[in-house]
């Protein structure tokens, strides 16, 4: 089994709905997100995944998140935007672009360098 996994950022401001502390409030963070996938197969070059390719699958997931209200961005208008929740949308989004033969393995993502959550189906 290959696992391969690729970092992306972006920058957003949410609030936590219904939540007795500070981050009831409007502010905002600087998240960083690992994707991970997993694959037994390698294609003729010896590559299981292309980086790029995984990157690119990455940067389109987290584009409509980046210097935007979460609260105010689909599922999150809704679904209360915490980190938890965060990376169980990201991985379901980029579950629903991985290629044929390519699994999505988890998601971390940290809300800061000393705070993150780990998201993954089993």
């Amino acid at each position: 089994m290959y696992r391969i996994s690729v970092d992306g950022e972006f920058s957003s401001a949410h609030s936590l709905r219904d939540y007795p502390g500070k981050c009831a409030r409007p502010h905002g963070h600087n998240w960083r997100v690992r994707l991970s996938v997993r694959t037994q197969d390698l294609d003729d070059r010896g590559m299981a995944v292309d980086f790029g390719n995984l990157k690119a699958l990455l940067e389109e997931v987290l584009a409509p998140f980046d210097h935007r209200d979460l609260n105010s961005v689909p599922p999150f208008d809704t679904l209360n935007p915490t980190a938890e929740n965060l990376a169980r949308i990201i991985f379901e989004q980029a579950e629903a672009r991985a290629p044929d033969g390519v699994a999505i393995d988890k998601v971390l993502v940290w809300e800061s360098e000393k705070s993150r959550v780990e998201y993954s189906k089993k």
